[in-house]
């Protein structure tokens, strides 16, 4: 079996797609995007292809090391999303060849379900506890938010009171031991970060989400040296040579690589096993489509420490489009009480609806970041 060809597809919201094909007949999908630069993406997608056709698809860990080591500039979110996607469709070619899910060639599953979560109060967080009220009604037992808008590196101590607030609506709305995780997103400072954290104990928090960015690691340890509430991250961090920093600094309890960013499945069960070795959960960030979240789904079903995972049914970003709409049978991803069940179904166990792929093709994306100024004129955090 040798890969033949590959086709790319910007579709809406904000993903790419990428389709492998063999000479045998089997094809795989992978997803490999940064939100924003799709384009980018694309291009290192196909500049990595050229060297790919002709090979031999099932050797997957000697491809990730060619498309990595071979590169002397390397790492970084461009060209690890890129390797990620090819790695996604590599696998899900070499489960179907196999007739076998993913896990099953990982070493099977340890868990029949995977616990979700799910987004509510979009971008600027709004009606927070009537949302989470109606995932409680619907069976979920957890929400994400954002916590609070721009904040200034010194801001006004009414925003975060507002925040408290919010969160304080979800407890009243959903009882005591309902999930909540409460994301920062980069958008404070050090000077507020642990003035936030502590503000939050109380109300008993799943995880607190970047209190501040990954470059920060020494004041994300004082973070967690001060607070209660565990602590997330890892979006950002694009391979297990960036996570081993946060692993030796002992600053995380949950980190959350994205399939889609950081090397895809081979890259990603490597910085779970590490992650393992230090006691610590794993919790994959994807905000993105169904190529991703299957991706995810079979690196949870072999991954002890997965105990949570995020999706984008239903986000803000999927307006007009969401992650559904692109497959064949959207009952692959039902969920109950809070839990999606792991596939049976050969490679990722999802068929992708390609008349749609092309459809909404034509219509694309050019999906950027918001630019988000403070009141002085400054560039805010988005």
């Amino acid at each position: 079996m040798k890969i033949r060809s590959y086709s790319t597809w910007i579709v809406p919201p904000r993903w790419l797609f990428l389709k492998i094909e063999t000479d045998s007949g089997i094809t795989g999908w992978g997803e490999p995007v940064i939100e924003g630069k799709a384009h980018t993406v694309e291009a290192a997608v196909l500049e990595m292809m050229d060297s790919l056709i002709g090979k031999d698809p099932s050797r997957i860990e000697d491809i990730w090391q060619e498309l990595f080591r071979t590169a002397f500039y390397r790492g970084g979110p461009i060209l690890m999303s890129a390797i990620a996607g090819i790695d996604q469709a590599l696998w899900d070619i070499k489960g179907k060849y196999y007739n076998a899910p993913v896990y099953d060639l990982l070493g099977g599953r340890c868990r029949d379900k995977v616990r979700i979560y799910q987004w509510i109060g979009g971008d600027r967080p709004r009606d927070v506890g009537i949302a989470a009220k109606q995932v409680k009604e619907n069976g979920g037992t957890a929400v994400k938010m954002n916590g609070t808008e721009e904040m200034q590196i010194v801001d006004s101590h009414r925003k975060i009171d507002e925040l408290v607030e919010r969160v304080a609506n979800i407890r009243e709305a959903c009882g005591p031991y309902f999930d909540i995780g409460v994301d920062f997103h980069g958008r404070v400072h050090k000077p507020m970060a642990r003035i936030i954290a502590k503000e939050l104990e109380q109300f008993n928090l799943m995880f607190i989400e970047e209190p501040v960015l990954s470059e920060n690691l020494e004041e994300m340890l004082e973070i967690r040296r001060h607070c209660n509430i565990p602590i997330a991250a890892g979006e950002r961090l694009y391979s297990r040579f960036d996570f081993k920093r946060v692993f030796e600094s002992g600053s995380v309890d949950i980190i959350q690589p994205d399939l889609s960013h950081a090397g895809g499945i081979t890259e990603c069960r490597k910085i779970a096993a590490m992650a393992e070795a230090y006691d610590i959960a794993i919790a994959p960030h994807c905000p993105l489509g169904p190529i991703a979240l299957a991706a995810c789904l079979q690196l949870d079903a072999v991954s002890y420490n997965a105990f949570i995972q995020e999706q984008s049914l239903g986000i803000h970003y999927n307006q007009d489009n969401d992650l559904l709409d692109y497959l064949k049978d959207p009952d692959v991803f039902s969920y109950h009480d809070g839990y999606v069940s792991l596939s049976d179904e050969p490679g990722l166990g999802i068929e992708i609806n390609e008349k749609k792929v092309e459809k909404q093709a034509a219509v694309g994306h050019r999906w950027r970041n918001p630019v988000w100024r403070h009141p002085d004129g400054s560039v805010a955090e988005w």
